[in-house]
């Protein structure tokens, strides 16, 4: 089949490009100067890579003037690396930042040094233009082996920007994700003297009593059910996902993706035949009130709002999703948010699929861009967190993304000494969107909950969650027990086990690949 080989030829040609050089490949040409590190390993002078960002997460949270491009992480990357990082196009919203790299193919914009692409029809633009370069001989020659095995583990994420035997970016960070869990307004189930749905039996009695029942109190019928987002699909991959819902009546088939049917035969979700009970389900909702009327044409940013804003009981989203919905405690003091398992399929009480998001978009690179060297020493050092590296042992900046009270790592600003109701976030002002994670990103909470010490910045995040956030704690702990249930392993990782034959091997969530 078409997908079949256009995955097989990805893996090979990554393949070739991770183990063996490609002396002849294109890189590119400028004027542009080569930097060259000093005997300490630090670049000098100093280069500057510039970049794009979608929107500036950090906005309002800097210290008194600091910015997206001076603060203490951009500083601490010049410290130690010698390199600084200069975002040089900002969108201010996912929809403006695809505009402007369009304006930036037809030369009203320039393009930066390196940046990230989040939809391939884009990533397929960027490679017809001319205006970016092919980077398998900068692969092999500057990527540091240790990314190199996580890369190895993830061949096919590189498909959409390899063509005709050359690879024109990188997969952003990645790994596989924790998948996503049912966040509740638990303070609305005891209310109305509710449990938390397992089935979709039960989530349609719970969403008709968010929605008619009065569950805020007010004396108006101003709630409803479920929030999600329609705009992109139903598989947001992160949050407002509406995917469950579909995947309760198709088994293991899911929406956009392949895997194989009852028969062995590899088989394309999105036309098996619960769908349609998927749909006729989400229908008959949306007559009587229980979604989010706006949903299907809201951005899953967008359809965080109703939670936040206590108009809306449930929302499905990865783990850390509940940190985002703390909004919603301003407007009701009262507000318990609560994260359980993802809801059963029909008729068996294995864990309904999902297709949890591997990569958060794509690098690209700037044709005229010559310090692959120096993007990729200091991609690695984003790293520096997931692999416990020298300085980097909880996080990337203490007093920022987290501090030492009483001897302990914590992660909580209003508890940092001194307290900060609000801070900087390192990760959010680098060249990625989150602090990179390696293989299976929930495997830290299993590893604690298993009893392993931490000696990494995953791991030790993982422990104070399951001590400071009992709401989210207890939601991940309910993840990664149901993960490891008997037979339920495949909800998470059967869509990739089912054609490993056809995209080659994957990472075991059970183990950790990289060393």
């Amino acid at each position: 089949m078409k997908f079949t080989k256009l995955v097989a030829s990805s893996v090979a040609l990554l393949s070739v490009a991770l183990l063996v050089g490609c002396g002849n490949m294109s890189s590119g040409s400028s004027s542009e100067k080569v930097a060259k590190k000093n005997a300490q390993g630090v670049y000098s002078p100093t280069v500057t890579i510039t970049t794009a960002k979608q929107l500036d997460e950090s906005a309002g949270k800097y210290a008194k003037g600091d910015d997206l491009n001076t603060n203490p992480f951009i500083k601490l990357g010049v410290k130690d690396l010698g390199i600084k990082i200069k975002t040089t196009l900002l969108g201010g919203d996912a929809g403006n930042y695809s505009t402007k790299l369009r304006l930036a193919l037809t030369g009203s914009e320039s393009l930066p040094d390196v940046f990230p692409v989040y939809d391939t029809q884009m990533a397929s633009d960027m490679t017809d233009s001319g205006k970016v370069k092919a980077i398998n001989g900068d692969i092999e020659k500057y990527m540091p082996e240790r990314l190199k095995k996580i890369y190895r583990q993830f061949p096919d994420t590189m498909s959409p920007v390899t063509r005709d035997g050359k690879i024109y970016g990188i997969s952003i960070a990645p790994a596989y994700t924790e998948g996503e869990v049912m966040i509740i307004r638990q303070d609305w189930l005891d209310k109305l003297h509710l449990k938390a749905p397992q089935t979709i039996d039960e989530l349609e009695k719970v969403m008709a009593a968010f929605t008619n029942d009065d569950p805020d109190g007010d004396g108006k019928k101003d709630t409803f059910g479920l929030t999600f987002s329609g705009k992109d699909g139903y598989a947001t991959g992160w949050v407002a996902d509406s995917q469950t819902i579909f995947t309760a009546f198709t088994g293991n088939q899911i929406m956009n993706s392949w895997q194989k049917d009852d028969n062995g035969q590899l088989a394309y979700g999105s036309v098996a035949s619960g769908n349609k009970e998927g749909l006729a389900k989400m229908a008959e909702w949306h007559k009587k009130g229980y979604l989010y009327p706006e949903g299907g044409a809201s951005a899953a940013w967008d359809a965080m709002k109703p939670f936040n804003e206590g108009k809306a009981g449930i929302i499905f989203g990865r783990p850390w999703v509940v940190d985002s919905l703390a909004d919603v405690k301003t407007v009701d003091k009262k507000a318990k948010v609560v994260a359980y398992s993802n809801l059963q399929q029909q008729g068996s009480d294995k864990l309904a699929m999902q297709q949890a998001q591997v990569n958060d978009g794509y690098f690209m690179f700037n044709k005229d861009f010559k310090n692959m060297q120096a993007f990729f020493d200091y991609y690695n050092w984003l790293y520096g967190p997931a692999f416990g590296d020298k300085g980097f042992k909880y996080g990337y900046i203490e007093n920022y993304d987290y501090d030492i009270v009483k001897g302990k790592p914590e992660y909580d600003s209003t508890k940092y000494e001194p307290a900060k109701a609000t801070v900087m976030s390192p990760d959010k002002v680098a060249i990625t969107k989150n602090s990179p994670q390696i293989g299976y990103v929930a495997k830290a909470y299993y590893d604690v909950e298993k009893g392993v010490k931490p000696t990494t910045g995953p791991l030790f995040r993982a422990q104070w969650t399951f001590a400071n956030r009992p709401d989210n704690g207890q939601g991940l702990r309910n993840f990664v027990r149901g993960s490891r249930e008997p037979g339920a392993q495949q909800v998470y990782w059967g869509a990739h086990e089912e054609h490993e034959a056809e995209i080659g091997p994957v990472a075991d969530p059970g183990k950790n690949h990289v060393q």
